[in-house]
C-alpha cells in the first residue's frame, strides 16, 4: 500500500489519482460478508426530481436506502423539517423512507405541493435524495369564446387556432369531427407543433362545420373539447353565378379564376428566428407554408450536414426532428418552401445548451485506518456548472471539521484517515438549466484478509488450453495475494503465469505437469489467510482414425470409422450426423462403438456424415462424404454425369416473365432426369447464383417468373442418376423495370430493452424484394387501447428502430411498411408489442406457512396486483433457508434454497425440510426483467421426526458370558431422544436365529455391559434410537463370546471318534448298498414299469396335481408342492444363505421382525439372515436348540 507524506504541487493530481486507484477497495457481493461489514447509507430508490402526481390518487414519494446498521429516515419540505407525526394524512412505510399521503379523505393534493428531500442516516453517515418537486397534474376546461364562421375563397390559405388550456403536463392536441373521426391530413392540410390546423390552400371539399380541437391530458386521463369551428369555401364558379344574377347583360362581370401563388411561410414568421434546446433532448423545428400549388418543404444545415442516423422528417417533411442533440448540432438550419412559382425560406439559429452531466461521478471509498484517498466530482454543462460539497447532508463549510480531509475544488483529498472519518459526501453540480446530486461514502474499515473462494475447489481443463484458478478475497487494507504450488512449494513467479488484480491465477498454456494443489495466500497488516484448490489437466480428445470419402453403389454397404482417444477419466459420447442433422430413423443405420454402418444403401443416403465426440471439457468432430452411384450393367459401359447444356436464349421478354430455352448436352449413358435453372442478380448480389426452378429432362424451354428491379442472368444444370453436370455458360443479362414493393418486412416485433423504450425490429427485405431503388421502411406505432394517432418515421434500409420515452410495459400497435423511390408496398398488418419491462414494485403479501409434516410445508401468498408487476408475469420465487436445528442450537452456514412457481400461482410445497428445525422464507414476484422486492421474512418450525441410526455400534471386551457395547448418538437426532432400543439373539452354526431379547436404554447412556450370555456363542445385535415420534433406522452388529477350554477338549474327542477305521468301513458299506438299490430301480424303469406318478398322470389331466413325495419311495417328475410354500421355522436355507425367488412367493412381511416387517432406509429388507421366520419374543413359543460342543466349535471358527 502506497502512503504519501509530502507531495509537490506539480505532481499532486497524478498522485491523488493513483492513490484513489490503489486505496479504494471494492466490497465483493458476498451476502455473508455484506451482513458483517458496517456501511454508511446509500440511496437505492427515489422519486423523480419533477414528480407530477394524479390528484385523484394517494401521493407516494419514494425513498429507499441500504446500510449497516439499517438507516433511519427523515424528510424536509420546502427546506424545513417535515414532522410526519403531526400530519395524520402522511405515513411512512415500515423499514423504509417512502411517504404515503392519503388524499382520499377530502384532502386536496394541492395542499402537498412543494419541494421534498429525504435523508437516510445511520452511525456512519447520512445520504440525501434529490430535491423532489411535487406538483399535481391539472386539466383545466377550455375558456368559452364566440367563434365566427370562416368564409374563405378557394385557393387561399387558412389557419384554425386551437389555443388549448394550459395544463400540467401540457396536453396532446388532435383534430376530429363530430363523429370522433380523425381529420385527414396531408401535405396541404396539417397540424402544427402548437396544435393549430394549417391549410396551405383551401379546396371546396374543406367546407364543413365540425372542425373540433381536442386536448388530451394523459395524467388524469381526461379529454377537453373546443367548440366546433365552421369553414365555408367559396368556389369561383358559384361566385360568378351570384354576380351574373345581379348585373345586366351589358355589364362586364366575372370574378378572377383561382390564381396560383408562390410560397409564403405561415409559421414561423419573418426570415429568421432563434431556438434553444438542451443537450440530450429532441430538437423539433417546423416550417409550414401557404401557396398554390402546395409547396414542398426541404431542410438543410448551413455549413454542414444533417446528422446521420439521428435525423427524421415528420408531418410531411414540415417538421425536422433530431434526437439526442449535442453541442455539435448548434448552427443555422434553413427550411425552403418551393412550388412551380418560386420559393421562400426561413433560417432558425439553434443553440444547444446543457444541464450538468457527469464526467467523473464520485465513487464510494473503502479505506483502512491510516490510508489516503480522493473523491473526485467532475461535471460539464453549458454554461459550466459550479461544484459544491456537502457532508452528511450539511454544506462542508459548516460541517464538523475533519483533519484528514482537504477540499480542492472538485476534489476532496483524504490523508491518514481514521475510523471517525467515515461519512457520506454529496457533490452538487448545478447551472441555470438543472443540477446533479451524487452521494459517495467514505467507509474506514480495519478487516483482516478473507478468501471467499470455496476450499478445495476442483478445476479441470484440457492440456494446452488456459487454466483460470480463482482466489476471490477481501480485506482492509487491501491484501496482497501470493500463489504457491504444492504443500511446501515456492511462490509462483515468471512469464508462465499471469496474476490478475482480482486474485485469479492464470496459466496461459496448462500442461499435464500443471496438475496439483495450488495455495492462495492473502495477507495484510492485520493478518493472513490461505486457501487450497485443486487443478486437474486432462488429455485432449482426439479422433485417431477419421471417416473417409466413400463412393458406394446402390444396395451395397457403406461403413465409416471414428476411432477416438481420450483421457481415461473423461466419459466421451459419440454422435453421428447426416448433413448436420440427426440420422434418419431407419434400422439400416447401425451405430457401433467405433463406426457407422449403412446397410442396403439408397440414393437418399447420399450426403455428408459427421462424427462428433463430446466430453464435459472438449469436443472434436470429423466428416466424410458418401456418394451413391448406380451399379454399371456391364463393364464395357461407362456412366458419367451429363455434359452442360448449350446455347441459352432469352425470348418473350415481359415486365414479370421471360422464356428461356437451351440445347441439352451429352447424357453419357445415363438419361437426363431433370434440368435445374439458376439465376444471378447482377445488381444486388453479383457472383451469387440462386435456385429458380427445375423442369423434367424432356423439356428444353421454360417460362420464368421475374421480380422488378433485378438484372437477371440464367444458367442451366443437367441432372442424371450419376449426378449434376457443370453449369452452362450464363445467358445474356435482362434488367427488369422498377416497381413498388410487393411485400412488407416479416417477423415484426416490439420488445422494450429498457423500461422507457420500445425496440421495433423486423426482417429486412432482400435485395431483389426491394423492386426498385431507394428501399426504406415506414415505421408506425401507437399505444394500444388509447385514442391516439399513429406516430410514423421513415428510416433507411435497417432492421431496427428504438422509440424512447415510452411508459413502462404498455401495449403498442406496430406496423412496418416498405417503400422505395416508386412508392409504398401494400398496407401492412398490425402486430402488438410491449414497451420495456421494469422490476416489479410490490412484494407478495399475506405470506402464510402450513407445516404438513416434519419434512414438508406448504406456503401461501396473495398475488401482487398485475399493474405493479410492470412486465410479463413469469411466476413467483420462494427463498427459504434453515436458521438452526432446535435440537443442537448451533448455527451453521446459511444455504438459501430457491423454488420457482410458474404463472400466477399463490401456493407451493417446500420439500426436503429437516425435522425439528427453524426456517425462514420470503416470496418474490418475477417478470422478464428480474425479481421484485422480497416479502418480509416468515419464520416457521418443523416438528420432530424419527432419528437417523446411531453413528456407530462397537462391541468390545468379550468374556465367557458378557460383552461390552459402546455407541454414538445419531448424526441427525431430528428431535429430542427419549431412549435407545437394543435387541439381540443368538445365531447357531447353521445361521438359525434364537429367541429375540429387547432392552430399553436411557437416552443419556453411551455404553452397556451385557451379562449372563452363553459362552462361545455368536450373537446378532439390532440397535436404534427413539424420539417421541417413533424409532429410527437401526444399526446391526455381531459378536462372539469366548469358548470354555474344557468343552473344547470334549469337542475334540468327539471329532476323533469320527475318524476311527471301523466307522469309516461302516459308512462305505452303507454307501455301496444304496448304490446297488439305485441300479436295480433304474433297470426296472427302463423296462417300462409304471410308477405311481405315471399312474396319477394317466388318471388326471390336471398338470398341477401334487406328485408323490420322495419318502413314499417314488421318483415323481414334479417337485413337491411343499417346495412352493414359505419356509417354516426350523427349516434350512441353501449353503449360500440365499432364498431363491421360486422357493418363496410369500409377502416380505412374513419374514420381518413383527407383524409389519421392517425395511432399511434404502428400501432393502431387514431380517433375511436365515430362511427361518423370525418372530418377536411375544409370539415365539419355540426355543432354539442348544448348541452342541461341535456346533459351538464350528460357530466359533
Amino acid at each position: 500500500m502506497m502512503k504519501k507524506k509530502s507531495i509537490s504541487a506539480s505532481k499532486a493530481s497524478l498522485i491523488f489519482f493513483l492513490c484513489q486507484m490503489i486505496s479504494a477497495l471494492d466490497v465483493p457481493l458476498d451476502s455473508k460478508l455484506l451482513e458483517e461489514l458496517s456501511q454508511p447509507p446509500t440511496i437505492t430508490q427515489q422519486s423523480p426530481k419533477d414528480y407530477i402526481v394524479d390528484p385523484r390518487e394517494n401521493i407516494v414519494i419514494q425513498c429507499e436506502a441500504k446500510g449497516k446498521p439499517p438507516p433511519s429516515f427523515s424528510w424536509t419540505r420546502n427546506g424545513t423539517h417535515f414532522d410526519i407525526d403531526k400530519d395524520a394524512q402522511v405515513t411512512m412505510k415500515p423499514n423504509s423512507g417512502t411517504l404515503v399521503v392519503n388524499i382520499m379523505n377530502g384532502v386536496k393534493a394541492e395542499a402537498y405541493e412543494g419541494v421534498y428531500q429525504c435523508t437516510a442516516r445511520n452511525e456512519r453517515g447520512a445520504a440525501i435524495s434529490n430535491n423532489i418537486v411535487i406538483r399535481p397534474s391539472r386539466s383545466p376546461l377550455w375558456t368559452k369564446e364566440k367563434l365566427e364562421p370562416n368564409h374563405v375563397r378557394e385557393g387561399d390559405s387558412l389557419v384554425l387556432n386551437c389555443r388549448p388550456p394550459v395544463g400540467l403536463p401540457p396536453p396532446i392536441i388532435f383534430w376530429m369531427d363530430n363523429a370522433f373521426q380523425r381529420l385527414p391530413q396531408s401535405e396541404r392540410v396539417s397540424q402544427g407543433l402548437n396544435g393549430d390546423l394549417y391549410f396551405s390552400n383551401v379546396q371546396p371539399e374543406d367546407t364543413r362545420e365540425d372542425y373540433i380541437c381536442y386536448a388530451r391530458f394523459n395524467h388524469t386521463q381526461t379529454i377537453q373539447q373546443k367548440q366546433p369551428i365552421s369553414v365555408k369555401v367559396f368556389s369561383m364558379d358559384s361566385l360568378n353565378d351570384t354576380i351574373a344574377a345581379n348585373l345586366s347583360d351589358t355589364d362586364i362581370y366575372g370574378a378572377k379564376p383561382v390564381t396560383e401563388r408562390p410560397p409564403v411561410l405561415l409559421t414561423p414568421t419573418g426570415s429568421t428566428s432563434n431556438k434553444v434546446e438542451l443537450r440530450g433532448n429532441v430538437l423539433l423545428l417546423e416550417c409550414i407554408a401557404a401557396g398554390l400549388p402546395t409547396p414542398v418543404i426541404r431542410w438543410i444545415k448551413e455549413g454542414g450536414e444533417l446528422p446521420a442516423n439521428r435525423t427524421f422528417f415528420e408531418n410531411f417533411k414540415k417538421t425536422l426532428k433530431i434526437i439526442d442533440v449535442s453541442e455539435a448540432d448548434s448552427g443555422n438550419y434553413k427550411c425552403i418552401a418551393r412550388n412551380i412559382l418560386g420559393s421562400t425560406h426561413h433560417v432558425i439559429s439553434v443553440t444547444v445548451k446543457a444541464s450538468p452531466y457527469w464526467i467523473t461521478a464520485p465513487r464510494n471509498l473503502v479505506l483502512s485506518p491510516g490510508e489516503d484517498g480522493t473523491l473526485i466530482c467532475r461535471a460539464n454543462g453549458n454554461p459550466k456548472p459550479s461544484i459544491s460539497w456537502l457532508t452528511n447532508g450539511v454544506p462542508i463549510a459548516i460541517a464538523p471539521e475533519d483533519p484528514s480531509r482537504k477540499v480542492d475544488g472538485d476534489t476532496i483529498i483524504f490523508s491518514a484517515v481514521q475510523e471517525r472519518s467515515s461519512a457520506v459526501y454529496q457533490c452538487n453540480a448545478s447551472n441555470e438549466y438543472g443540477y446533479l446530486l451524487a452521494n459517495a461514502f467514505v467507509n474506514v474499515l480495519a478487516e483482516p484478509p478473507r478468501i471467499l473462494t470455496p476450499a478445495n475447489k476442483l478445476y479441470q481443463v484440457i492440456a494446452d488450453s488456459p487454466a483460470l484458478i480463482d482466489c476471490a478475497y477481501f480485506g482492509s487494507p487491501k491484501p496482497e495475494i501470493e500463489w504457491f504450488k504444492g504443500v511446501k512449494g515456492s511462490i509462483l513467479r515468471g512469464n508462465e503465469y499471469v496474476f490478475h488484480d482480482n486474485g485469479t491465477l492464470e496459466i496461459p498454456v496448462a500442461q499435464k505437469d500443471s496438475t496439483g494443489t495450488y495455495t492462495c495466500v492473502a495477507r495484510n497488516k492485520l493478518g493472513k489467510t490461505q486457501n487450497e484448490v485443486q487443478l486437474e489437466v486432462k488429455d485432449p480428445t482426439m479422433i485417431i482414425k477419421q471417416p473417409e470419402y466413400k463412393v458406394i453403389q446402390r444396395s451395397a454397404q457403406a461403413s465409416f470409422e471414428c476411432v477416438i482417444k481420450h483421457d481415461p477419466t473423461l466419459l466421451p459420447t459419440v454422435i453421428w450426423l447426416k448433413d448436420n442433422n440427426e440420422l434418419p430413423d431407419d434400422e439400416r443405420f447401425l451405430v457401433g462403438k467405433d463406426n457407422l454402418t449403412i446397410m442396403n444403401v439408397t440414393d437418399k443416403d447420399d450426403g455428408t456424415y459427421t462424427c462428433i465426440v463430446n466430453t464435459t471439457l472438449d469436443s472434436v468432430s470429423a466428416s466424410a462424404v458418401l456418394t451413391v452411384v448406380a451399379a454399371p450393367p456391364t463393364p464395357a459401359i461407362i456412366y458419367a454425369r451429363p455434359n452442360p447444356p448449350l446455347d441459352l436464349e432469352l425470348t418473350g421478354q415481359l415486365e414479370r416473365s421471360i422464356e428461356l430455352s437451351w440445347v441439352p448436352g451429352e447424357e453419357n449413358n445415363s438419361p437426363i432426369t431433370n434440368f435445374v435453372i439458376e439465376y444471378e442478380d447482377g445488381l444486388h448480389e453479383p457472383g451469387v447464383w440462386h435456385y429458380q426452378t427445375e423442369v423434367p429432362g424432356s423439356q428444353t424451354t421454360v417460362q420464368l417468373k421475374l421480380s422488378p428491379y433485378v438484372n437477371y442472368s440464367f444458367r442451366v444444370i443437367a441432372v442424371n442418376e450419376i449426378g449434376r453436370s457443370q453449369p452452362s455458360e450464363p445467358s445474356e443479362q435482362y434488367l427488369t423495370k422498377s416497381a413498388n414493393p410487393d411485400e412488407n418486412p416479416s417477423n415484426v416485433q416490439g420488445i422494450g430493452s429498457e423500461p422507457d423504450n420500445l425496440v421495433i425490429t423486423w426482417e429486412s427485405l432482400k435485395g431483389f424484394q426491394s423492386n426498385g431503388p431507394g428501399l426504406q421502411y415506414k415505421v408506425s406505432w401507437r399505444q394500444k387501447d388509447v385514442d391516439d394517432e399513429w406516430t410514423s418515421v421513415v428510416v433507411a434500409n435497417v432492421s431496427k428502430y428504438i422509440v424512447s420515452g415510452t411508459p413502462t410495459f404498455v401495449p403498442y400497435e406496430i406496423k412496418v411498411q416498405a417503400l422505395n423511390d416508386l412508392g409504398y408496398a401494400p398496407e401492412p398488418s398490425e402486430v402488438i408489442g410491449h414497451s420495456g419491462e421494469d422490476l416489479p414494485m410490490v412484494a407478495p403479501g399475506n405470506v402464510q406457512v402450513h407445516v404438513i409434516n416434519s419434512t414438508l410445508a406448504k406456503v401461501h401468498w396473495d398475488p401482487v396486483p398485475l399493474k405493479s408487476v410492470r412486465g410479463h408475469l413469469q411466476g413467483y420465487k420462494v427463498y427459504y433457508w434453515k436458521v438452526q436445528s432446535l435440537s443442537r442450537r448451533s448455527k451453521r452456514h446459511v444455504e438459501k434454497k430457491i423454488l420457482t412457481f410458474r404463472g400466477n400461482k399463490t401456493f407451493g410445497m417446500l420439500p426436503g425440510l429437516e425435522p425439528y428445525s427453524s426456517y425462514k422464507l420470503n416470496v418474490r414476484v418475477v417478470n422478464g426483467k428480474g425479481e421484485g422486492p422480497a416479502s418480509p421474512d416468515k419464520m416457521f418450525k418443523t416438528p420432530e421426526g424419527v432419528p437417523s441410526s446411531p453413528s456407530f455400534l462397537k462391541i468390545t471386551n468379550p468374556t465367557l458370558d458378557s460383552l461390552t457395547l459402546e455407541w454414538g448418538s445419531p448424526t441427525h437426532p431430528n428431535g429430542v431422544l427419549t431412549s435407545y432400543i437394543l435387541k439381540f439373539q443368538p445365531i447357531n452354526n447353521t445361521h438359525e436365529l434364537g429367541p429375540l431379547v429387547e432392552i430399553r436404554i436411557p437416552a443419556n447412556e453411551s455404553s452397556l455391559i451385557l451379562k449372563n450370555l452363553n459362552y462361545s456363542t455368536r450373537y446378532k445385535f439390532y440397535f436404534n434410537a427413539q424420539t417421541s415420534v417413533g424409532s429410527g433406522s437401526q444399526i446391526t452388529e455381531e459378536a462372539v463370546t469366548i469358548m470354555d477350554e474344557g468343552k473344547m477338549a470334549m469337542a475334540s474327542r468327539q471329532v476323533d471318534i469320527a475318524t476311527q477305521g471301523w466307522f469309516i468301513g461302516l459308512m462305505c458299506a452303507v454307501a455301496l448298498l444304496i448304490l446297488i438299490l439305485l441300479i436295480v430301480c433304474f433297470i426296472r424303469r427302463n423296462k417300462g414299469g409304471k410308477y405311481p406318478v405315471k399312474e396319477k398322470e394317466d388318471a388326471h389331466a390336471d398338470p398341477e396335481i401334487q406328485p408323490m413325495k420322495e419318502d413314499d419311495g417314488t421318483f415323481g417328475e414334479y417337485s413337491d408342492a411343499e417346495d412352493h410354500k414359505p419356509l417354516k421355522k426350523g427349516s434350512r436355507t441353501p449353503s449360500d444363505r440365499t432364498v431363491k425367488k421360486e422357493d418363496s412367493d410369500d409377502s416380505l412381511v412374513d419374514y420381518g421382525e413383527g407383524v409389519n416387517g421392517q425395511f432399511n432406509e434404502d428400501g432393502s429388507f431387514i431380517g433375511q439372515y436365515s430362511g427361518k421366520k423370525e418372530k418377536e419374543p411375544a409370539e415365539g413359543n419355540e426355543s432354539s436348540e442348544a448348541p452342541s460342543p461341535v456346533n459351538a466349535m464350528n460357530s466359533f471358527v
